[in-house]
């Protein structure tokens, strides 16, 4: 029976405290486009894709209408194009010039899969695909690229680790002229996780549905007022609470959403990413959460334990709302993203180094982070090296996506527009790691890996 008071409530979180869909993300399995003839596995690829997702904006439009929610990004995922890439040889670039035309066909706002599974070693497929990102990335406007380097299980491949570093450079580079939009669209993996809707580290994993749809929820915002609200004498105990009831009411509209499009479509429900997902929004900001529990900016001396209780009750709650609670699930902390990261930044209180701290008990890394364009390849493989230790150790997924902004130094402002935002040039420790990168090969798995 409906409630009232539920049916305004949900009405505010909509209309005053940015509530939406953030994404709608149908998953599609390309192992049947495998050819050895590679014009045939691209045409098939455009074939696969526009056929499952050719009503997909379109009944995600209904539901905006029907509901009033707004679902801000519809997207596809596909399997990993490595995969195909090794069964057909030529060019992987063929590939994404597919991924792009069918996006664009269809209508979608992104379409993840130019990945690369190397946690453990490459294949020639793997290889020929990573180091044709920067070319994908540069001629393509939908396209995004994610590589997985590291595992609990397999520990880091840090030859994967010193290659991302430079084709990162050489995205940034390829795409200057775009502000490096190139480099926003690349994600370089620890742990990475086979229903992620969300971009630009989405893929299709094996192991999924031939087609699969997964929902991205968000409300930073309407956290914030949750917690706005409360009592200034409330402990951190009922702050932990208002979080997490909050959030499974955010749950529970994501919920709706994806079995109503699961149904419409004839694909299978996935998962609910119950991330708080922020935009460049002023009060849809993860920072401003931090700020509103009681630290003076985002950055203070206690911002990593109020993410850490932020980021698990999230979870307690979306978990309560939901039995198919998957993806990432939790706080994400893009700076670009991010109107009070972002000021976070520029009033000196937020370093690298202290969001390195926060990704070890968070969603999902250091993420939309701009860098100074002439910073050292090696530098940058170094950074991934680090968040993948984090989360090798941690048994979660970490991840990197900086962009080296080509021409410009800390205190410059790299602008992408739309839900990317801006973000200002952070300082970076140029010290140099050369020779631990340069000696390659593969940091072990864990003692805790072993678990059989």
């Amino acid at each position: 029976m409906l409630n009232m008071t539920d049916i305004m409530e949900t009405i505010t979180m909509i209309k005053e405290e940015n509530l939406d869909i953030r994404t709608v993300t149908m998953g599609i399995s390309l192992l049947d486009c495998a050819d050895s003839d590679q014009e045939r596995s691209c045409a098939k690829v455009y074939d696969k894709i526009c056929g499952s997702a050719d009503r997909l904006v379109s009944e995600c439009e209904k539901l905006e209408q029907k509901y009033g929610i707004p679902i801000i990004n519809k997207r596809i995922s596909v399997t990993p194009i490595s995969i195909l890439a090794g069964a057909s040889g030529g060019d992987p670039v063929a590939y994404a010039k597919a991924m792009e035309r069918a996006a664009e066909k269809v209508g979608v706002n992104f379409i993840g899969g130019y990945s690369a599974l190397v946690h453990k070693g490459f294949t020639p497929g793997d290889m020929e695909l990573i180091k044709s990102i920067p070319t994908a990335l540069s001629i393509t406007e939908h396209v995004c690229s994610s590589v997985n380097i590291g595992s609990t299980r397999a520990g880091i491949n840090m030859d994967a680790a010193r290659i991302m570093g430079d084709i990162i450079r050489k995205t940034a580079e390829a795409t200057k002229e775009k502000n490096c939009i190139g480099a926003a669209k690349l994600v370089v993996f620890c742990n990475a996780v086979e229903d992620n809707p969300f971009m630009a580290g989405a893929f299709h994993g094996s192991g999924e549905a031939d087609g699969v749809i997964n929902v991205g929820v968000s409300g930073p915002g309407v956290v914030r007022s949750a917690i706005e609200k409360a009592d200034d004498k409330d402990d951190l105990t009922s702050i932990a609470e208002t979080i997490k009831k909050t959030a499974f009411k955010i749950t529970r509209v994501g919920q709706l959403i994806g079995t109503e499009v699961s149904k419409n479509l004839k694909k299978p429900f996935g998962i609910i990413d119950l991330s708080l997902a922020p935009t460049p929004a002023v009060g849809d900001s993860v920072a401003y959460i931090l700020e509103e529990i009681g630290l003076e900016k985002c950055g203070a001396y206690g911002t990593t334990a109020a993410l850490a209780m932020l980021n698990d009750a999230v979870k307690k709650g979306g978990v309560m709302a939901s039995s198919s609670v998957g993806g990432l699930s939790g706080a994400f902390i893009p700076i670009s993203e991010d109107a009070g990261m972002i000021e976070a930044v520029r009033a000196g209180a937020l370093t690298i180094e202290k969001l390195e701290a926060m990704t070890a008990v968070c969603s999902v890394g250091l993420d939309m982070i701009v860098i100074p364009g002439d910073t050292e390849s090696d530098v940058i493989s170094a950074m991934i090296a680090d968040e993948a230790a984090i989360g090798m150790i941690n048994g979660k997924t970490t991840a990197v996506r900086v962009i080296p902004a080509i021409g410009k130094d800390v205190g410059d402002e790299l602008e992408f527009g739309g839900l990317l935002g801006s973000g200002p040039v952070m300082a970076v420790n140029k010290l140099s790691p050369s020779k631990m990168v340069g000696r390659g090969g593969r940091i072990p798995a864990p003692i805790q890996s072993l678990k059989n």
